[in-house]
């Protein structure tokens, strides 16, 4: 029988933290009586899988798959995605930026919208731990192109690692989805925007890791010649009627 939720986590050399994350996330989920799946796209060569799949050997709830190189975190989720069987399929970030008490929050609005994300802008009190200074006025440029790209205004945190959909709805976009690294969230969203998907923001807890492996200014460039790209591929969606679908 398949699960009620497929839980991807996407990873690059997580190894020191992924074994503690998914504790907290199946002690909290199986004390709920949720059933599950918690499948790790996991890119790096530190060891991350091997630590999945020896959690594995008792809980066969677990799945780890992934490359030696890195090849993008969107294409790890795509990837992932195409194997889940939940009837809610969703991802969160490997290293607990979002605790997974915080899909109580959002569990109950996919009963009415059909892709239901965490925000850490609606209410910034929330933030346990800000990120630097430098990288919160880096983004805040980077933030405007990308709403005036594509169209999302609507949306006041596209890249919130915390999104959740019905399954029929996770299948459609990520069978479309082409973008291999951050800006799949974005892209994401543009799709399901050109779709006529409602999406539903919810603030939610999160916490900034100190991650210093992103590159602000060469990966904003990158990102940046992505979100061009993703206005292309939203561009040219099928879009069904006018009317929205919830």
């Amino acid at each position: 029988m398949p699960p009620y939720l497929s839980l991807v986590l996407p990873a690059f050399n997580e190894a020191a933290a992924i074994g503690q994350t998914i504790s907290e996330i199946v002690a909290w989920l199986e004390a709920r009586g949720l059933t599950y799946e918690i499948i790790v796209a996991a890119d790096g060569s530190d060891g991350t899988r091997e630590v999945v799949r020896e959690m594995a050997r008792t809980n066969a709830r677990l799945r780890a798959i992934g490359h030696p190189e890195r090849l993008g975190k969107g294409r790890g989720v795509r990837e992932a995605v195409a194997l889940a069987e939940g009837e809610i399929i969703g991802y969160a970030d490997a290293d607990n930026k979002v605790p997974i008490e915080e899909f109580a929050k959002l569990e109950p609005w996919l009963k009415e919208f059909p892709i239901v994300t965490g925000s850490r802008a609606i209410d910034r009190s929330l933030v346990e731990r800000r990120q630097p200074l430098y990288r919160r006025l880096g983004s805040i440029g980077f933030h405007w192109f990308m709403h005036a790209a594509t169209g999302l205004w609507h949306i006041t945190d596209s890249q919130c690692g915390f999104k959740f959909f019905r399954r029929d709805v996770a299948v459609n976009l990520f069978a479309r989805q082409k973008i291999d690294g951050y800006m799949f969230d974005v892209e994401i969203l543009a799709l399901a925007q050109a779709l006529g998907y409602v999406v539903k923001e919810v603030p939610i807890r999160w916490r900034d890791d100190g991650d210093s492996r992103l590159e602000l200014v060469r990966g904003n460039l990158r990102n940046m010649r992505d979100v061009m790209r993703i206005r292309l591929l939203a561009g040219a969606a099928q879009r069904p009627s006018d009317r929205r679908q919830v």
